[in-house]
This record gives C-alpha cells, sequence and structure tokens, in this order.
C-alpha cells in the first residue's frame, strides 16, 4: 500500500488507511504500506506537518521488486502514487486507485489553479487505474461527468468502541465548563475546509475546534474566543466529542467527513450543507430527512435545529458504518498485478501490498 498520508500525520486519510490495514491484517493479508517515513522527505508547501518523498522512484522500484506483491493499491496522488503509477506502467502491472480528496479544489484555493487543470491532471493519473475507489455517490457521479473511468462505490467506517456513545453531554477535562450550547469542529485548519463559515456564526455559547493547519496562525488571532486545542490523542478527542452539543461540518468539498462519523458515534448531531460527504454520513430517513444531524443551506440554521436531534439518533446512524466492510469491498476491487484479466475485481487470496501516495 502506496501512501504519502500516513502517520504520524493526523488526517481522515490517514485514519482510513491505518483502520483499512488493521482489518486487511485482521483477516489474513499480509500487508505492506509504503510511505514517506521510508524515503527522503521534505514539508509539503504550504501544509505543515505534512512530509513528502523526494525522487522515491528508484527506492520504490527497489522495494517492490523484493516484494513482488500479489496485489497493488495507490491509495492517494502524491509523489509516492505517482513513482508508484511509473512503475506499474513500466512493468505492464495492474494496480487500483482511490481519490480521497479533491486536491483540485484545494488547489484553486490555495494557488488559485483552475479546476479544470487540476481534474484534468488527476484524470490522466487515474486513467491507467483498473479501479477508483469513491466514497460517495455524489463524488462517483462528479468523477464520472469529468472524464474518469473505472470507478468503484467504496465507503469508510468509524471505531464505535472508542468512539463510545454519551446519552448526555459530557463535561471535557481539556476545557473544563463551558458556556452552552458547545459547538465543535474538528478537522485541518486549512483552504478547503470553509471554517470560515462556522466561526462567523453569530450564536450563544461556546465554539471548540480541534486542529491545526496552514490557516490556523491567523484564524486564532482573528476569532481570540473561540477555543483553541490543536491536535488531541484519540481518547482526548472522543472526550470532547461527547462534550458538545452540536458538531459543525462546514466543508463544501468533503469526499467523505469521517469526523462527522466519530461525533456522531459520540452521540453529538451533526450541522453542515447538503453536500456529498454529509449527504452520504447522515443518509436518509423516512421522509427522506437526515438522520443524526441537519443539513440546511444555512450553516447557522443547520446548526440550530440539530441542536434538538436526540443524541441517540446520531449514534444508531453511525453504527451503519463499519471498517470491516469498507476493507471488504476494498478488497473485492483488488485486482491481481500480474493477469492475462486485468481490470476485472478479483478476491485476492494471498497477499496485498497496499502502495497509497496521498497527502
Amino acid at each position: 500500500m502506496l501512501t504519502d498520508a500516513w502517520l504520524p500525520q493526523v488526517n481522515g486519510v490517514v485514519t482510513t488507511l491505518v483502520e483499512l490495514v488493521r482489518e486487511l491484517e485482521d483477516a489474513g493479508h499480509d500487508v505492506h504500506v509504503l510511505h514517506p517515513g521510508q524515503f527522503a522527505t521534505r514539508p509539503c508547501p504550504g501544509y505543515a506537518g505534512i512530509d513528502l518523498a523526494v525522487r522515491p522512484y528508484k527506492v520504490l522500484a527497489h522495494k517492490l521488486d523484493a516484494l513482488q506483491p500479489d496485489a497493488i493499491h495507490l491509495a492517494t496522488e502524491g509523489p509516492l502514487g505517482w513513482a508508484g503509477r511509473r512503475y506499474c506502467l513500466k512493468r505492464g502491472l495492474a494496480f487500483t486507485t482511490a481519490f480521497h480528496t479533491r486536491f483540485p479544489e484545494i488547489l484553486q484555493a490555495a494557488l488559485r489553479i483552475p479546476l479544470r487543470w487540476g481534474y484534468a491532471l488527476f484524470r490522466h493519473f487515474h486513467r491507467p487505474s483498473s479501479g477508483v475507489m469513491v466514497p460517495t455517490q455524489g463524488v462517483l457521479q462528479m468523477l464520472q461527468q469529468r472524464g474518469f473511468r473505472h470507478l468503484r462505490l467504496w465507503t469508510h467506517g468509524v471505531d464505535t468502541q472508542a468512539f463510545r456513545f454519551h446519552g448526555e453531554v459530557c463535561q471535557s477535562p481539556l476545557t473544563g465548563v463551558l458556556a452552552h450550547p458547545v459547538a465543535l469542529y474538528v478537522g485541518r485548519i486549512s483552504y478547503e475546509k470553509n471554517i470560515d463559515a462556522f466561526l462567523q456564526l453569530d450564536m450563544p455559547g461556546t465554539k471548540v475546534v480541534c486542529g491545526v493547519g496552514p490557516l490556523e496562525a491567523r484564524l486564532k488571532a482573528k476569532y481570540p474566543q473561540v477555543r483553541w486545542l490543536g491536535i488531541l490523542d484519540r481518547d482526548s478527542l472522543a472526550q470532547v466529542y461527547a462534550s458538545a452539543d452540536v458538531f459543525v461540518f462546514p466543508s463544501r468539498s468533503e469526499t467523505f467527513g469521517l469526523v462527522m462519523l466519530e461525533a456522531m458515534a459520540c452521540g453529538t448531531p451533526v450541522a453542515a450543507f447538503p453536500e456529498d460527504g454529509p449527504r452520504e454520513v447522515l443518509g436518509a430517513g423516512e421522509g427522506g430527512a437526515p438522520l443524526g444531524g441537519v443539513l440546511h443551506d444555512s450553516l447557522l440554521a443547520a446548526t440550530q435545529q440539530a441542536l434538538s436531534i436526540p443524541r441517540s439518533e446520531a449514534r444508531t446512524r453511525a453504527l451503519e458504518f463499519t471498517w470491516a466492510h469498507a476493507a471488504r469491498l476494498f478488497q473485492q476491487y483488488l485486482v491481481p498485478a500480474r493477469s492475462s484479466s486485468q481490470g476485472a475485481p478479483v478476491s485476492v487470496t494471498k497477499s496485498v501490498t497496499q502502495l497509497s501516495s496521498g497527502r
């Protein structure tokens, strides 16, 4: 598994890949993760805390020649992903890829690169893939419209043991007593997250932010009344989720949004815009209404209405997402690296080498 997104980075892609590896290994597969920590690196411009592999092809080729993997997965489109793609094409090997992050939107927000340029580059990256795994039906349809092929509808999960249910809002020792309602945001403090939409909400109570990123210093100075907690370990994060009355998800470009599931597993309802990721996570119950949260074109209205959502409803919806199911789908979509029928999804029963390259 080739990935530029790996520990000690903290983001949804890393969480997905770590959980995926754990499930595959528990199922008896031999999973090798090739990540930036095994190569010379340099910091990603504009993204502190994310290191990218520098000229990794020669070392990567040596590692893959030694491994002789049964299946190859390029999880993201960073330097390792491109190197893995080059390796496979030179040797006539089949591989799968995944579309975890809307990088064209990030490039547009951070560098003003036109969306059509970004998607043209990513379409080129994924074109030889035997299967491009995408997390939601909305993202799949968007990529189809942009000319992507071999798309496979995937999903994600949540660890409902680590993120335990709390039927009532709890006080976190990390924050102490806070004015309610407590509105929480968890995620990178970066261009594509639209976090200003949350921070600007005119509402009583307390806003809490967990995360770091390139916009952190500017936003801290602009919103000193917000409680900024930085990066937290999983246990501490679960406590903070349980201490919130509502989880606010302001992103308009998220492919999924694992943090919503984590909050809901703890019983905290979600307020979000009606975009692909939130639509997938909240789904639709009787009458088409979302479950465990509120979707509204006004983030303030969504936040206010979500305060009345029963915490048990949020938990029930989160229980529908499991990493075991996500891993089974992933395995189903893998293809043999060496096969006369490259491109046909098969079940790999001997070993899995995941090559994921990402953020």
